[in-house]
C-alpha cells in the first residue's frame, strides 16, 4: 500500500468535510427551514460535526423536537432549498488548491467518491472550478451501494484505470476508512472534517492521520 515516499496511482477525496467546506451551505438551508417552523438558527459550530453524517442527521439536530417520521418528510424539502445555492459560502480546505495544482502538474490523477447525492455534488464540484479536473466523481446514489461498501472506490479505480492497492482515500469518518480498509486502499483521515465528538478519529485504524495539507502532501510522496 501506498506510504510516506511512494508517490500513489490516483488520489480519491471525500467531498464534504475533506476536499471541501460545504458546512455553511448546508446550515444556511437548514436554518431556513427553521425559520419557517418559527425556530431560531443553529450556530454554524454547532452544526458542522453533524455534516459528514448526512442529511438525516442534520436534520436530527435541526428539528430534535420532532419524532423519526415528522423529520422523514423534511428531507426532500431540505435537500431541495440546498440545491438551490449548493456553493455559495463553499471553499476548498485551506491549501488543498495548492495540493491539486501540484498533483496536476506532477502528472497524478485525482477524483472525488462521496455519499452525497451526484445531483447534489456535482453542482459543488463545478461551482469550486473542479468539473474539468476531476477525473471521476461518483456520489451516493451513483451505485447500488456507498460507504461503507467499498463499491464506489473500486468503480472510481476502475474508471481511472488504476489498481485500489496503489490509491488513497482521504476522508473524514469512519466509513471512509471503513470503505477504503475493504477496497484495499491506503485510508488518510483528516483532523480538519467535521469530526463527532462520540467518534474520536484515533479509532477509526486509518493508515494515516493528517492535520493540514502539507502533510497530506508527504502522504502522497510529495
Amino acid at each position: 500500500m501506498s506510504g510516506p515516499g511512494d508517490r500513489p496511482a490516483a488520489v480519491l477525496f471525500d467531498l464534504d468535510g475533506t476536499l471541501a467546506d460545504t458546512a455553511a451551505d448546508l446550515c444556511a438551508s437548514a436554518n431556513a427551514m427553521r425559520d419557517e417552523h418559527g425556530l431560531p438558527p443553529i450556530p454554524l459550530a454547532q452544526f458542522r460535526p453533524w455534516v459528514s453524517r448526512g442529511g438525516r442527521a442534520m436534520l436530527d439536530l435541526a428539528f430534535a423536537h420532532m419524532d423519526d417520521e415528522a423529520r422523514a418528510q423534511l428531507l426532500a424539502p431540505f435537500l431541495a432549498r440546498y440545491a438551490e445555492s449548493p456553493c455559495v459560502h463553499t471553499r476548498l480546505f485551506p491549501g488543498l488548491g495548492a495540493l491539486l495544482d501540484r498533483f496536476e502538474a506532477l502528472g497524478m490523477r485525482w477524483g472525488i467518491v462521496t455519499n452525497k447525492p451526484f445531483h447534489l455534488a456535482e453542482p459543488v464540484v463545478a461551482g469550486l472550478g473542479l468539473a474539468a479536473r476531476c477525473g471521476v466523481l461518483i456520489g451516493g446514489d451513483s451505485l447500488p451501494a456507498k460507504k461503507p461498501d467499498p463499491m464506489q472506490l473500486n468503480v472510481a479505480c476502475a474508471r481511472l484505470d488504476v489498481a485500489a492497492a496503489s490509491c488513497i482515500y482521504v476522508g473524514d469518518d469512519r466509513r471512509d476508512v471503513m470503505a477504503a480498509r475493504a477496497a484495499g486502499m491506503t485510508s488518510v483521515a483528516v483532523r480538519w472534517g467535521y469530526l463527532a465528538p462520540d467518534d474520536p478519529i484515533e479509532s477509526w485504524g486509518a493508515d494515516h492521520l493528517v492535520d493540514s495539507a502539507q502533510s497530506l502532501a508527504a502522504v502522497c510522496g510529495l
